[in-house]
């Protein structure tokens, strides 16, 4: 059964290709190859990856069943399944490239190719607004020791170790560096513009903002001033005590994906309960019109207790006075039938007379 590379060495493999800077409008997109041995294991273990800006998009270990070229982009693939075949039959061939270098440079050493090994390759084209070509890379790293540089020329080498200085030879002898600016400045630029720029080239994701409030056990208050669904990676938030930096105490993430394309990051800081309005957040970001200022906003009530209170009295009101009118009316009702009822003397003296001239 085969067996997969650790992680935690995955990680620090990977750690040159950690987020960067961009201006804004520039794009580019990374190739890393690495190829690893060790103890034990005959068969090399092969690791690809590309990135657009900082969002992974393909991927390839060859150990895993079945080996094949992976989508992984936030956005949906719109690929065909050949188009994958022939992706996954291209990285064999560069596969076998690597391979035999790695072979090359043990025997320069007069190492055996059954131990711990690493060829780590970096390729790179950056572009700037308007699709423009920027500039390109192409580094090759040879068990954290021996490297090789394209020159930013893209025609000269720089070797540094003797294995590197071998292999920068046998490149200016093929044209090896040519053929890596022609695929740089064009295949490369172009694949930017019609594979993933169209997903991201013209999207305008501003950062939502707020800040959360949460109670310590030592009766401290964290402030934590999150911004979230922005692109592109870069972004500066800081928090301020009275219109003063707060850098003591301050905790800050590094930027991380959100899965779908989008960015996150958060920045914390620890206050004096009762302090909080003291504290506002500050946040910068190409996509702003200009910076934002936050602070936390106590939550407010679902009723509020003005209205209510007016509701309370006015309801009062209306009902003495409904109850005042129902009894007015029932005692003036009882006071008619009353009349109807019984007579006053001068009623009774009225009647009499009549009778006594009758």
């Amino acid at each position: 059964m085969k067996t997969l590379v650790p992680k935690a060495l995955l990680l620090l493999l990977l750690a040159n290709l950690s987020l960067t800077r961009h201006p804004e409008g520039s794009h580019s997109m990374r190739l890393l190859h690495t190829l690893l041995t060790w103890p034990h294991h005959l068969e090399p273990q092969f690791i690809y990856a590309v990135y657009f800006d900082d969002i992974h998009v393909l991927r390839y270990n060859n150990r895993q069943e079945p080996p094949r070229m992976e989508h992984c982009a936030p956005w949906v693939d719109q690929h065909k399944p050949e188009f994958w075949e022939e992706m996954t039959w291209n990285i064999q061939r560069v596969i076998d490239m690597y391979d035999n270098i790695l072979k090359n440079m043990l025997r320069i050493y007069n190492q055996s190719e059954v131990g711990n090994h690493t060829v780590q390759i970096l390729l790179a084209c950056h572009m700037l607004p308007g699709g423009n070509f920027s500039h390109g890379q192409y580094e090759l790293l040879f068990n954290g020791r021996d490297h090789i540089v394209l020159n930013e020329d893209l025609r000269t080498w720089t070797a540094v170790g003797k294995a590197a200085e071998m292999l920068r030879q046998e490149w200016e002898e093929s044209g090896f560096a040519q053929a890596l600016k022609t695929f740089i400045e064009g295949d490369c630029v172009q694949s930017i513009l019609e594979n993933y720029g169209k997903e991201i080239l013209l999207r305008t994701d501003g950062p939502k903002m707020h800040v959360t409030h949460r109670v310590r056990a030592d009766g401290n208050i964290t402030l934590r001033c999150w911004a979230l669904d922005f692109y592109p990676a870069d972004i500066t938030l800081t928090w301020q005590r009275d219109g003063s930096n707060q850098t003591v105490g301050m905790e800050v993430i590094e930027t991380r994906p959100s899965g779908d394309g989008t960015f996150q990051k958060w920045a914390a800081v620890v206050v004096p309960s009762g302090e909080e309005q003291r504290y506002t957040c500050h946040v910068d970001h190409e996509r702003l019109p200009e910076p934002l200022t936050l602070r936390w906003e106590p939550p407010q009530s679902s009723v509020p207790i003005i209205p209510v209170v007016t509701g309370l009295v006015l309801g009062a009101v209306l009902v003495g006075s409904v109850v005042t009118f129902l009894i007015w009316k029932r005692r003036t009702k009882g006071e008619e039938r009353a009349g109807s009822e019984f007579k006053s003397p001068w009623q009774y003296q009225v009647q009499l007379r009549l009778c006594t001239t009758t």
